[in-house]
């Protein structure tokens, strides 16, 4: 067999088990693996602050991984595709698909420019269980509720493909043309990364180690422990789900090993197909991440009160559980899942602010960005978006905090202003006595905000908005 030339153009998946484009390159000769930073990418697609301290992280881990020759580029991809397969006789490209519309119409393009050019483009597989386009009802349309999505579409479908392994003795195509991972200058100016990221091992090792504990320790409390962010009961394996630093498929299968004997296992598995359907919507969607689903919510009179939205960001609202979401997302650039839809639907059901600003701060500080399951989350939650929440369905944070942080471990973590409240007040503190905040340290509207908006007013005019509709 005659031995081809492969470049692999890595994107969303920086792992080299289980990665069907350089496995399948590897087994077919030599090979070129590169990432090109991508200089015509548009600016709602561009990652945020935090995700560009991820990336920076995973590059270099994926470059050790490929024995130093991990070839960095900056630019259009086209013309940089271009002169590389000139410069090294290239016969092949490969990469693994993206679903958002800039990267779909960007990849065609390149695909009928490259296969112009006499290389053979194939592209994988390699991101989601199952491809958008393969699940649809039995009259061919598409789904637009998760339930029947997952249950009659995908968990009738085919099977996730087995993971692929390691690839063995890789043969490297001979190049010193590229960058290096710091040129890209993806990290901070002021090093706030530093502090946010102890406790990650932004690896595909990392990523491993973390399932693996997860499902030794965590998982036979998943299904009641995953709404406790004081528990730390989730799988956390977010980001290297995004980054493709694990693959979807060695997590599905590895988690279906545990699922016929366990409750908790089916759970997190569904999860998962939350995670596709989110894809799904995106990719039959492709404006998703911008515009409401239901047009009806096009003329929903958000308000923009930019004082409301700051102290929102800064977890200062003088609503506790709220705060604390926001910190934690702010120092570590993470937040426990139930905290995200307590502090999403506080900003656009009690402040009435546009849900799509609330995305837009979660893309640029959250490690785990993804424009399909944020922008699929926000709109669920605003109630503007396939398979969302009724309108009337509104989280009290206080109730929430009690529910779901029953001892004020959360809300004491990153709230300590308050830690010296009685767990009663802790939720509330504005219910309290004088007394009872003076003996707790606490001065409200000095070192802990007053609320910045009524809970039941802004409530009940909430509803009659979105009844109005």
């Amino acid at each position: 067999m005659t031995m081809k030339k492969t470049i692999v153009w890595f994107r969303e998946d920086f792992r080299v088990s289980d990665n069907p484009a350089l496995f399948t390159a590897v087994a077919n000769g030599e090979v070129l693996p590169v990432y090109i930073n991508d200089i015509n990418t548009p600016t709602d697609f561009l990652p945020g602050a935090a995700s560009k301290v991820w990336l920076h992280h995973a590059l270099n881990d994926l470059n050790n991984s490929l024995d130093g020759c991990l070839h960095v580029f900056s630019g259009n991809p086209l013309d940089i595709l271009t002169k590389l397969i000139s410069t090294y006789k290239i016969t092949d490209v490969h990469w693994n698909r993206c679903y958002d519309k800039y990267q779909i119409a960007r990849d065609i393009q390149i695909k009928k420019s490259l296969c112009n050019l006499g290389a053979n483009v194939t592209s994988f597989n390699g991101h989601l269980l199952w491809e958008p386009w393969e699940i649809l009802k039995s009259d061919k349309t598409q789904y637009k509720v998760f339930t029947p999505y997952y249950r009659s579409g995908c968990l009738k479908a085919p099977s996730p493909r087995i993971p692929l392994g390691k690839p063995q003795n890789i043969i490297y195509i001979n190049s010193k043309n590229s960058l290096q991972v710091d040129n890209l200058d993806l990290l901070p100016k002021i090093r706030w990364d530093i502090k946010a990221l102890e406790g990650w091992d932004v690896s595909e090792n990392g990523a491993h180690k973390h399932l693996d504990e997860f499902l030794a320790n965590k998982i036979d409390q998943y299904k009641i422990g995953r709404d406790f962010p004081g528990t730390q009961l989730t799988s956390r394996l977010s980001p290297y789900l995004h980054f493709g630093q694990i693959s979807v498929h060695t997590v599905w299968h590895k988690v279906k090993d545990l699922s016929l004997v366990s409750d908790e296992a089916n759970r997190f598995m569904s999860e998962l197909g939350w995670r596709e359907f989110s894809y799904y919507l995106l990719f039959h969607f492709p404006e998703l991440y911008k515009t409401n689903w239901q047009s009806k919510f096009n003329n929903f009179p958000w308000r923009l009160n930019h004082k409301d939205l700051k102290a929102w960001q800064s977890g200062n609202t003088g609503i506790p559980i709220v705060d604390a979401g926001m910190r934690e997302l702010w120092q570590t650039g993470f937040m426990h899942n139930r905290v995200r839809m307590i502090v999403a639907s506080f900003l656009t059901k009690n402040l009435l602010i546009d849900w799509r600003r609330g995305a837009s701060w979660f893309l640029d500080t959250l490690f785990d960005a993804d424009i399909a399951n944020n922008s699929g989350g926000w709109q669920w939650v605003a109630g503007c978006g396939a398979d969302a929440q009724p309108y009337f369905r509104i989280f009290n944070p206080v109730t929430q905090g009690e529910k779901f942080d029953p001892e004020g471990i959360y809300i004491k973590k990153y709230v300590p202003e308050l830690k010296n409240l009685p767990l009663k007040y802790i939720y509330a503190p504005w219910l309290a006595s004088n007394e009872i905040l003076s003996k707790a340290g606490v001065v409200l509207g000095n070192n802990y905000p007053l609320p910045i908006v009524d809970l039941a007013n802004s409530r009940n005019l909430a509803l009659s908005l979105y009844k109005a509709l």
